[in-house]
Formats: structure tokens, sequence, C-alpha cells
């Protein structure tokens, strides 16, 4: 059985698509689960790409933030992305390389059992709830198969677009809330059942 080592080892040698070919470095999760939350963003962008390491640029400064909002640190927490390399010129990436990174996602969350995934921005959400608009389902949490996902917008929207940066500060600080609640309630179904959302 993989551990989180031996699967980042995985990670940093995957050639399984294209962005293998134009990537710096992959890019594997990084943190702790000991609040029970997992972030799942979209794909390394330029300083990710350099540094190896999820969020490190201008929107995981912003993230940092707003963790602090939650009364938490970054390592309280666990951190990835749907993607490990970045994709050229931070395009979004393409349905087949989220396809060939999927089976890394899977068993992260296999590994960690994480009591709530925070999905950051839209091709996140899309992974857990695909037919959920981020606009429409933000800051509501919904349980999947004994795992709760709980909708974000993607720190760097507020970047591009300030109106959002207050709506994001609001749905984070509700998370201590959501993790209180999902650590009251015992985890449904084994391992196996919890992959079968994928």
């Amino acid at each position: 059985m993989d551990t989180l080592d031996i699967l980042e080892e995985k990670v940093l040698g995957c050639t399984d698509c294209p962005l293998a070919q134009t990537r710096t470095v992959a890019v594997p999760g990084e943190g702790s689960i000991a609040s029970g939350a997992m972030f799942v963003g979209e794909a390394p962008g330029f300083h990710e790409d350099q540094q190896g390491r999820p969020f490190v640029g201008q929107a995981g400064k912003f993230l940092d933030q707003l963790l602090s909002l939650a009364e938490l640190k970054r390592e309280d927490v666990y951190i990835t992305t749907i993607v490990i390399c970045r994709p050229p010129n931070n395009r979004d990436p393409l349905p087949s390389e989220i396809q060939a990174c999927q089976k890394y996602l899977d068993r992260q969350i296999e590994l960690l059992q994480p009591r709530v995934i925070i999905s950051l921005g839209r091709h996140s959400l899309s992974n857990f709830l695909p037919k959920e608009l981020i606009s429409k389902c933000h800051g509501q949490p919904r349980e999947i198969n004994g795992l709760m996902i709980y909708p974000m917008y993607h720190p760097a929207a507020a970047l591009h677009q300030q109106s959002l940066r207050s709506v994001i500060e609001t749905d984070m600080k509700r998370l201590p809330e959501i993790l209180s609640e999902a650590h009251t309630k015992p985890q449904k179904g084994t391992e196996e059942q919890q992959l079968n959302m994928f």
C-alpha cells in the first residue's frame, strides 16, 4: 500500500500526460490533516511550478490570510490540487490532464480520510460535484458518501475581482463550524466506498 511519501515520489516522477514535458517540477500535496481539512485547488501556477509546493504565489498568500480567519494555519491543513503540473501559460487544465492526475487525488483522500474537503474554484468543484455552479453553491457544505464537500471560490478569484473578497472571507469564517460539525459525525463507509464517488 502507498504511503504519502511513496505517493509523493510517484507524483514527482509522473510522465502520464504531456504536461510532464513543459513543467519545471510536479507539485505534490503538502501539510497535515490535524484539523480534518483538505483544500483542493486547480493546478500549479508559475511560483508553484518553480518551488514544487502548492499555493505559494499571490493566491497562496491570500489563502494563508483566509486560514487565519478560520483560526487555522497552513500546517494544520492539507493542500493539494486536481492537476499536479502547471498547464502552459496558466491555461485551464484539460479533461484528459485532470483524468491523468485523478489517481493521485483519489489516493490522497483514501490515505488521509479528511473530514471536510474544501474545493477551491470551479474546476475543483466539478471534480466532486459536476452538476453544480460555484456561484450558486459556494459556502454550502454537501455530504457525498460520507465525505463533506465545502465549495469555495478560488482565492485567485478575489485577486481578479475584488467584490468576491468578502464572499470568500465569509465562507472561510464558516469553516470552523463545519469542521466541528463534521468531527461529531462518524465517518461513513469504507475507503473503497468513499472512492466510489469519483
